[in-house]
């Protein structure tokens, strides 16, 4: 199973989105860094990934982006075969 980190808020409905679609994909455990608890976190979230917005989603590691670019990924085909690493 992919191991899924995300930062993000409690109250971002992008967030929710993702978590949603990686649910739908059979993903059950995400680790959530919430930057709004934290500011410090959104700091090392925009050093690590040049953005600003929530969510920012890794796949095993890899940085995929925001929902956006998960939903891309998915209507692309190229999704699954990332989660299934």
């Amino acid at each position: 199973m992919a191991k899924v980190l995300m930062y993000c808020t409690a109250v971002c409905p992008y967030c929710v989105r993702a978590e949603q679609l990686l649910e739908r994909k059979g993903i059950l455990e995400i680790e959530k860094i919430r930057v709004d608890l934290e500011p410090e976190l959104r700091v090392a979230m925009m050093e690590k990934t040049g953005r600003r917005t929530v969510p920012q989603i890794y796949i095993n590691n890899e940085h995929v982006g925001g929902y956006d670019d998960l939903a891309a990924l998915d209507h692309d085909g190229k999704l699954d075969s990332l989660l299934a690493k």
